[in-house]
């Protein structure tokens, strides 16, 4: 007597014989179940490094939780080093994670620190851009706003930097987004230029819309 086989039995054993031979249609779909959310690698200095704060208080922390909060899937890895000047950030924009959907560029505040000629953290901004975008990955160029009291002229032109490379390059932008966490001692560790909890939540806070639109293209 020929066994009876239900429509439902039969479809299992369909589509479990796919997945044994490989079928590339059936592998795929599974692929895509299983797929992690979009990668949003960090790229910066001390602050991203999260300087004198446990890393589940650091701004990467914060930012993936404001993106959660937001129902925005995405994972958040800080590519932060303590000390990193706009060169540095650029011999390491080859080691940002393979699958990168997004990269927050947030670097510049040691350039400031030392004094670097306003043109010569342009380039290195452009380059690290450029190499970015050359491997497919969506940019946000967190922005920067100088101190008048390191001269006027530098200042502005420092400032400009930012704004002016978004547009030129055609990246995603974020303006100051240190502006007023920083000089705001409630927002400030003792040092005067490491935020602290609040503050890097804050901060997380400001680019968050900015990384959300970028991951949406």
């Amino acid at each position: 007597m020929e066994k009876f086989h239900s429509p439902l039995a039969a479809r299992r054993a369909f589509l479990g014989g796919l997945l044994a031979l490989g079928v590339p249609g059936a592998v795929h779909a599974a692929a895509r179940h299983k797929a992690s959310p979009p990668l949003v690698t960090v790229l910066g200095d001390s602050i991203t490094a999260g300087l004198g704060l446990t890393q589940d208080r650091a701004l990467p922390a914060w930012l993936q939780r404001t993106l959660d909060g937001m129902k925005i899937q995405a994972r958040v890895f800080g590519f932060g080093v303590i000390g990193a000047t706009t060169q540095a950030g650029l011999s390491r924009v080859e080691r940002i994670p393979a699958e990168t959907a997004v990269c927050v560029v947030a670097l510049g505040g040691n350039d400031l620190l030392q004094g670097a000629e306003p043109a010569w953290t342009r380039e290195n901004l452009r380059a690290i851009v450029t190499r970015l975008k050359a491997k497919g990955v969506r940019v946000v160029l967190a922005g920067m706003r100088a101190p008048a009291l390191l001269g006027v002229d530098y200042a502005r032109r420092f400032t400009d930097i930012y704004p002016a490379l978004a547009r030129e390059l055609g990246v995603f932008y974020a303006p100051d987004f240190f502006t007023g966490v920083i000089g705001v001692s409630r927002y400030m560790q003792s040092d005067g230029i490491h935020p602290n909890a609040e503050g890097a939540r804050i901060i997380a806070e400001r680019l968050a819309p900015v990384v959300a639109k970028a991951l949406k293209g």
